[in-house]
């Protein structure tokens, strides 16, 4: 089951990955080692859940429902949010007047 997989590659497989994903759901243990395990999937409301909270999830729903445009777009914004950040952090000590030339 793809969710499973997505999960366990933005969170692991251990004990913190099913902590966290019962936090966003609301869900059970048993039934997050479910999901985890490819015993069973999640519900739709457990599914818009996690989708709200991972954008790893989100992709993968955007690609199965044949909405690759929305996938990569929502791709693009995660890389411009990322670059944005990386020139703050560049931009922070020259603000700062820690570099001397």
């Amino acid at each position: 089951m793809l969710c499973s997989y997505v999960l366990k590659c933005e969170l692991g497989s251990n004990h913190q990955a099913v902590k966290t994903v019962m936090a966003w759901t609301g869900a059970g243990e048993r039934t997050v080692k479910n999901w985890l395990a490819e015993v069973s999937g999640p519900s739709g409301e457990h599914l818009l859940t996690l989708v709200r909270h991972s954008d790893l999830v989100l992709q993968a729903v955007l690609i199965l429902a044949g909405r690759h445009h929305a996938a990569y777009v929502q791709n693009l914004v995660e890389v411009r949010n990322r670059l944005a950040e990386t020139v703050q952090q560049i931009d922070a000590p020259l603000r700062n007047d820690e570099l001397v030339e």
